[in-house]
């Protein structure tokens, strides 16, 4: 018999994970023990994560897939009550979902402005505000982690909405926070510096990697796991007294 980890018995909704960070958090919820609403857009790229994911499933632990526009409040809060219909209780939320689009400020449409804040900001306050009801039945058990950005805290060119809505959302895990620790619930922010994802190798060319690897004192590039080993601590019970807080996993590029 597998031993118990130490997400065993309970239940994480993630969003945006069909790929990337999304599916390696989901991958090292799966080892800890959780069973888990998985939701992203793209619904061939949901259903396959889905295949591989149940690979790491034992059978007491489920995997439900649901496709979800995050930007859309009346899509979250749909999942959010299907996430707690096939599952026995909802424990954990993590709030991933994102968008990247780079510009800069002065050609920067308001279209890209809006869209950006909606899936990256918004879209985490309408899932906190959906799932927060169950989250408190949770109790102690009850996280919720939310995906910022080294972006967020020291800002990058190119990158105004994007900054702007990771540090919007950091602003957003502490009051979420103070507003749910009475009830033993956290909700801490993760800052991840830069990752291999999809995203990132679409917008980090070979010149601007090797640069960029000066600014990091361990002179490497992040890996998927190093951010997903910190969200899947967050939500254990050692982080039980853990809150409003910002945990960077950037090799040291912000101090």
């Amino acid at each position: 018999m597998t031993a118990a980890g130490p997400l065993t018995g309970r239940a994480a909704l993630i969003t945006g994970a069909s790929q990337g960070l999304g599916r390696a958090i989901a991958a090292a919820y799966l080892r800890a023990g959780a069973s888990l609403a998985i939701c992203a857009r793209d619904r061939a790229a949901l259903e396959q994560a889905t295949v591989e994911l149940a690979e790491l499933a034992t059978g007491e632990q489920q995997i439900v897939a649901l496709a979800c526009d995050v930007a859309r409040p009346d899509d979250v809060a749909r999942v959010v009550d299907a996430a707690t219909a096939a599952l026995p209780q909802l424990d954990i939320l993590v709030n991933n979902a994102g968008i990247a689009i780079n510009g800069l400020i002065m050609r920067f449409t308001d279209d890209q402005w809006a869209k950006t804040l909606q899936v990256n900001l918004t879209g985490a306050f309408y899932a906190i505000r959906a799932a927060s009801t169950l989250l408190l039945k949770a109790k102690e058990s009850g996280r919720i982690v939310n995906i910022s950005s080294v972006v967020g805290q020291m800002g990058n060119g190119g990158q105004a909405a994007y900054a702007a809505s990771k540090a919007g959302l950091i602003g957003l895990t502490m009051t979420t926070a103070r507003e749910l620790a009475p009830r033993g619930v956290t909700c801490n922010a993760v800052a991840p510096g830069y990752i291999e994802t999809d995203m990132t190798a679409q917008h980090l060319p070979e010149a601007a990697r090797a640069k960029l690897m000066e600014q990091i004192p361990l002179a490497r590039i992040g890996q998927a796991d190093d951010v997903a080993n910190a969200v899947a601590f967050l939500a254990g019970p050692e982080a039980g007294y853990i809150t409003g807080q910002v945990l960077r996993v950037n090799g040291g590029m912000l101090m």
